[in-house]
């Protein structure tokens, strides 16, 4: 057969620059919204590769399975490599020792298979995915190493007549390995020459996998790019999506499925890979995604081999197969893989289209063995077809004038292979008439055959009936006795019936005149069963007489016998008709039902005629003051059934229990009557003492009779139902009447828990004799808390329903009033470090409490309401007062450092000759902060609030030497590398605030904290190290804001140029010069803002970031603007307005900073941060009342909810940080 694939293009010559040097010619390609440069090849030819693993020869798929006559490239997959560069084949049983298609391993195999396929070309693939490509960064790292590994890739490529090398590398991870990878095919390129050898490499597709490598370079060394582009998903991801997506989705719902072939392309082209030298991979496995409604929802496992299945077990059975024409991927939905997304014919023709339109190199497929084997369904036959343009392939073949004297070989090579063809296809039509004849003999004898069965089916039909006649006559006379048997048997057995039931009927007539009750139960009894085997004869007279006989002497004994037990009750002579009157229920019970009903409902309405008279007639016995005579007489009456009247009936009756629910019930109902009467009354309302009075006697009594009649039934007065079939309990069977009125109540809790807090707030936090404890709390939280347990226990044994839930409220009010009027007033106030420790151990406290609390009511609320009950913004309220706390603590330590910045204040930095170690107020600086931060430490107990007071602490003091340095303008380079000292000496010091009070001298401080702080000095070296760059020559100055500032705006620049002192005349052609720069395409991705830059005001002499911690030396409006932050132009510092500025923060919930959130510890509380550094240049920092002591204390919504926020933000940090130090340091355990 003719192949498709034609010899290769020429390269070019090794020597020549890359894509990327300076000169070279590009042609443009695409258009102009997403047009990228590189080189357009003469002929477009179109490749079709797959991989083979070695590993499939272990299951039965040697190289001979593949397709050849539609492959162009096999890639062998995996050679490895050594970190010393040596490249070795990983599994040398599979690759050269195993038996397969005749020859001893996998690799002679495709030499052979060469030797049958001319222009099939076998590549070496080296690495993989995984551990497979760990050495590469140490094969690739120098001279010495990638020269091994060329040396040994080609004594491979040479010793199994292979045709080159794919490098494997996934993927270089940073600049430097990017930079080898370039150098590693360049010196591979250099032993491995074209056109004679191949070199090709595997990459992955996106930014984040190949931003370290330059593109442009590493395509010059290479014929074809593969790219894989597959695995767009799997279970990695949170949602499921299309894997191998030729298009992104119109609308994507995540960042996930953004990820498609085409983007993969445009950013190959866009970095400068030629399009003609691109491999656009196909995946022959698809993911499977299990619990999933479809595309884009979340899912609960995977099927298949690691959640694959190969694309020739797919779609899987009993699923349903679709293909998304707008995204270009095929997936099927149900059986035993659920979601299973992947390529299938359709959509790889709609690939294979895009190679062509796009002139890229062709396709190639992971893996060649997880193909199907029919070409309709084949995804590399499917390929091919589409791809191939014989156009194109002549262009290939006769590519050059010389090769035109080829054109009669060629001609006369196509005039064969058609001859051949046509032999092919008559040898074809020929067997086919053949089995055509054949299968119409078939055709003609089955005919036949089928008639022949049908006679003999209706054959047997026919004898079958005959057989069934011949039987039935036998046997009819048999029938005929059969039913004269069973016909007198029957009348035999209903005579004798019938004589018992006479009998019966006249002993039972007799035995009731007599009132022999024990034996009228057994004699009823039967005769009540045996007419219950005549009902169908009584359309017989005698019969029908009969029976209404036996219902007439039913009725009678039902009479009988509760007019005997009207007449004994009324004489009082139970004791001595005792035992008659319990024979009676027997007959009773014997009656059934409705005869059970009738004299328990009699018995129980005798017993309660005198209560109910006594009780509802009278408005002073049947008021709530006398509630309690209820249930004494009840208790009364209960012991008289006990001692006289239990005898009587039957204990499966359980009249003792219907006597009860009877009382309940009318009792219920008379105090529905009496609440509401009194509620309607003018003038009056419900004593609340007295109702609970009563409401507590209630539950006690019905929990009395719980333990009387645990585990029994409680039948209504209807019906009465055995105890198998009902279980009942007395709980609210009367206090439910007092359920409306429970209101009252909860408002009574809700007065007393405002006037607690005026109370709270007078009180001291501790008293004058009471030492100080690091982790004591105060008092009034401890007392708060201890009544809401104490009224919560009470109202759940009143009820936990709706009243519940507005006790619930009723707390999460007052609790948040105790934040704000007491917790938040007291930290307003001009607070020592041990009192505002003593408001974050409570507020501490009280956020645990919170949580605890709000479990509890949930345990005991009905489940209808466990929903509605939320204290969670209250918790929240209280982590907000905790970071406030610790803000307040980090604010005396910036108090005691104010002489070290007023010194660096006043150091000349512009006319600084010469680098020095350090500054004289670095010293001061640290010697203030440790020992301030030691008191401090001290007493944090908790390490999470130690290392927020530290990341605060850290944050502070950067951001104070930012604005100082803005203060200290004009700053001279050398300066500038002064300050850059300065940060890394402040920056040791920092580092070792951790450790500070530890008793270990070799303690270590954390790695977590030590990271930390690198990140926050790490702000400063932007600035620092672009004010050391002199302004001549002027490019290098604009180069150096690019780089380390980088930003694309020219406001930013000009504050770059105004701190370094340069007139305003002169910035002009800098900014001009900067503006050009900017323009590149290498700095096109560039923010428009710097986050550090930005906020910071240079016109002015006090910063738009507030003074916070800045002194009164600097002029200028710093004075007012401190002032208003209670921190005077000298330096003074007034608690109450620094309190007023963080509650005004917290109102406005502004963000004027700019940043998008909290990052870490150290943002935790940015409005309160920004008030009390008066963030936004207004100078006031909020609306407090400076100077007057009695800061303003908001108890509005947005003050809650801004606290609730910052909460939320604090937990969350705080619950991120780590233990640090060590047992027996400062710093708590």
């Amino acid at each position: 057969m003719l192949s498709i694939f034609g010899p290769r293009p020429p390269n070019r010559r090794l020597l020549e620059d890359p894509p990327s040097a300076p000169g070279h010619q590009a042609h443009r390609f695409g258009d102009a919204a997403g047009s990228a440069f590189f080189d357009t090849p003469s002929i477009n030819m179109y490749f079709n590769g797959v991989y083979y693993p070695n590993w499939h020869i272990y299951k039965g798929l040697p190289p001979s399975s593949l397709k050849f006559d539609v492959i162009s490239h096999a890639f062998y997959a995996f050679a490895h490599v050594k970190p010393d560069g040596t490249v070795f084949l990983s599994d040398e049983w599979a690759d050269s020792q195993i038996e397969v298609d005749g020859t001893q391993g996998c690799l002679r195999s495709f030499a052979e298979l060469k030797k049958k396929y001319s222009v099939l070309r076998v590549v070496l693939s080296v690495g993989g995915g995984g551990a497979a490509s760990e050495p590469f960064p140490a094969a690739a790292s120098c001279d010495e190493t990638r020269e091994r590994f060329a040396q040994t890739a080609k004594e491979l490529v040479v010793n199994y007549g292979l045709d080159g090398i794919d490098v494997d590398w996934e993927h270089p991870n940073n600049s430097q390995q990017g930079g080898d990878y370039v150098r590693l095919l360049a010196t591979l390129r250099a032993y491995l020459p074209a056109p004679q050898y191949t070199l090709t490499s595997a990459i992955g597709c996106g930014e984040w996998c190949l931003q370290h490598i330059n593109l442009a370079a590493a395509s010059y060394y290479l014929d074809l790019v593969n790219v894989m582009t597959y695995d767009f998903s799997g279970p990695w991801v949170p949602s499921t999506e299309h894997h191998a997506q030729l298009y992104s989705p119109r609308r994507p719902h995540n960042q996930h499925c953004q990820l498609s072939c085409h983007s993969a392309v445009n950013y190959l082209i866009s970095h400068g890979v030629p399009a003609h030298k691109i491999l656009l991979g196909v995946p022959a496995y698809g993911r499977s995604f299990t619990g999933t409604r479809g595309v884009g929802h979340s899912y609960s496992g995977h099927a298949g081999e690691e959640g694959t299945f190969e694309y020739k077990d797919l779609p899987r059975p009993d699923s349903k197969e679709y293909v998304d024409e707008n995204t270009g991927a095929a997936f099927c939905v149900g059986g035993d893989g659920g979601f299973v997304t992947y390529d299938n014919a359709r959509t790889i023709r709609m690939k294979a289209d895009y190679v062509k339109q796009n002139r890229l190199a062709g396709l190639f497929y992971w893996t060649g063995t997880g193909d199907k084997t029919d070409n309709q369904s084949s995804l590399v036959w499917n390929g091919y077809v589409a791809d191939y343009n014989p156009i194109d392939h002549l262009n290939q073949i006769f590519s050059h004038p010389s090769t035109l004297s080829s054109i009669e070989p060629t001609a006369a090579a196509l005039r064969a292979y058609e001859y051949d063809l046509d032999e092919d296809i008559a040898e074809v039509v020929g067997q086919q008439s053949l089995s055509d004849a054949e299968s119409v003999r078939h055709i003609q004898n089955a005919k036949q055959e089928l008639d022949e069965l049908f006679g003999k089916i209706e054959d047997v039909r026919d004898r079958a009936v005959r057989t069934e006649q011949a039987i039935t006559d036998m046997t009819a006379d048999i029938k005929r006795l059969d039913n004269t048997k069973r016909n007198l048997t029957l009348s035999m057995t209903a005579l004798k019936r019938l004589q018992m039931l006479t009998t019966a009927y006249e002993q039972l007539r007799g035995l009731s005149k007599t009132r022999q009750y024990r034996e009228c139960a057994q004699l009823l009894q039967a005769v009540l069963q045996l007419v219950a085997h005549f009902k169908t004869y009584r359309s017989i007279d005698q019969i029908a007489t009969l029976s209404r006989n036996v219902a007439d002497l039913q009725r009678e004994l039902l009479e009988q016998i509760c007019e005997d037990f009207e007449v004994t009750f009324a004489k009082s002579e139970v004791a001595q008709r005792r035992g008659m009157l319990a024979e009676a229920c027997m007959v009773m019970d014997a009656l059934g039902d409705h005869a059970r009903t009738r004299l328990v409902n009699w018995y129980c309405n005798t017993q309660l005629r005198e209560y109910r008279q006594v009780f509802r007639g009278s408005d002073e016995a049947g008021s709530l003051d006398n509630i309690s005579r209820r249930y004494s007489w009840f208790n009364r009456m209960l012991k008289t059934y006990d001692s006289e009247h239990a005898v009587l009936f039957p204990p499966h009756w359980r009249v003792n229990e219907m006597l009860a629910n009877a009382f309940c019930e009318g009792t219920r109902d008379d105090f529905k009557g009496i609440l509401q009467r009194k509620m309607r009354q003018t003038g009056q309302s419900l004593d609340v003492n007295l109702l609970l009075s009563c409401l507590q006697e209630t539950l006690d009594f019905e929990h009395s009779l719980e333990r009387r009649f645990s585990n029994e039934s409680r039948s209504s007065m209807d019906t009465i139902v055995s105890r198998e079939d009902s279980q009942t309990s007395f709980r609210q069977a009367i206090s439910e009447a007092f359920e409306p009125y429970m209101s009252l109540w909860v408002e009574s809790q809700d007065k007393q828990l405002a006037a607690l807090m005026p109370k709270y707030r007078q009180q001291p936090l501790r008293n004058e004799d009471e030492e100080f404890s690091p982790q004591s709390v105060i008092h009034s939280s401890t007392e708060l808390f201890h009544f809401y347990r104490t009224a919560m226990a009470q109202c759940a044994k009143l009820s936990t329903g709706i009243r519940l839930l507005e006790l619930s409220r009723t707390f999460a009010r007052h609790l948040d009033a105790y934040a704000n009027q007491v917790l938040f007033y007291f930290l307003a106030e001009k607070t020592s470090i041990e009192d505002i420790i003593l408001i974050l151990n409570t507020a501490d406290y009280c956020y645990s409490t919170c949580n605890q609390l709000e479990e509890k009511l949930k345990s005991k609320i009905d489940d209808e309401y466990k929903e509605k009950v939320d204290l969670q913004g209250q918790a929240d309220l209280f982590m907000g007062i905790a970071s406030s706390s610790v803000r307040a603590l980090v604010r005396k330590v910036e108090i005691d450092c104010e002489p070290g910045w007023r010194e660096m204040r006043n150091t000349p930095w512009s006319k600084l000759e010469s680098v020095g170690d350090q500054s004289g107020y670095v010293g001061e600086l640290l010697r203030h902060i440790k020992e301030r931060a030691a008191e401090i430490l001290k007493y944090l107990h908790k390490q999470t609030y130690a290392r927020s007071f530290l990341d605060n602490l850290v944050d502070a003091m950067v951001h104070t030497y930012i604005l100082s340095i803005v203060q200290c303008r004009p700053v001279s380079e050398v300066g500038a590398e002064q300050m850059l000292l300065d940060s890394y000496v402040l920056k040791k010091g920092f580092t070792e605030l951790s450790t500070i009070n530890s008793e270990d001298p070799g303690a270590q401080p954390p790695a977590a904290f030590v990271k930390r702080v690198n990140q926050s000095l790490s702000k400063l070296d932007p600035l620092l190290k672009t004010l050391q760059v002199r302004p001549s020559p002027p490019e290098a100055l604009v180069q150096a804001y690019l780089i380390h500032i980088a930003d694309r705006s020219d406001t930013n620049f000009r504050k770059i140029l105004d701190l370094k002192g340069i007139r305003k005349s002169e910035q002009s052609a800098l900014v001009d010069l900067f503006i050009a720069h900017r323009q590149s395409p290498a700095h096109a991705n560039l923010p428009p803002n710097s986050p550090m830059l930005t906020p910071l005001s240079i016109g002015s002499a006090t910063p738009a970031l507030g003074a916070g911690s800045l002194g009164g030396s600097s002029g200028g409006t710093a004075g007012p603007l401190l002032a208003g932050m209670g921190l005077g132009a000298k330096g003074g510092f007034d608690p109450a307005t620094f309190a007023s500025g963080i509650m005004s923060a917290a109102r406005d919930g502004v963000d004027r900073f700019g940043v998008s959130g909290p990052v870490g510890a150290g943002n935790v509380i940015p409005a309160m941060a920004q008030a009390e550094r008066g963030i936004g240049g207004q100078g006031n920092g909020g609306g407090g009342a400076p100077g007057d002591g009695s800061p303003v204390i908001g108890s509005g919504a947005n003050l809650n909810e801004n606290l609730k926020n910052i909460g939320k933000f604090f937990r969350r940090d705080v619950g991120s940080f780590g233990r640090f130090g060590r047992t027996g340091t400062g710093l708590g355990d």
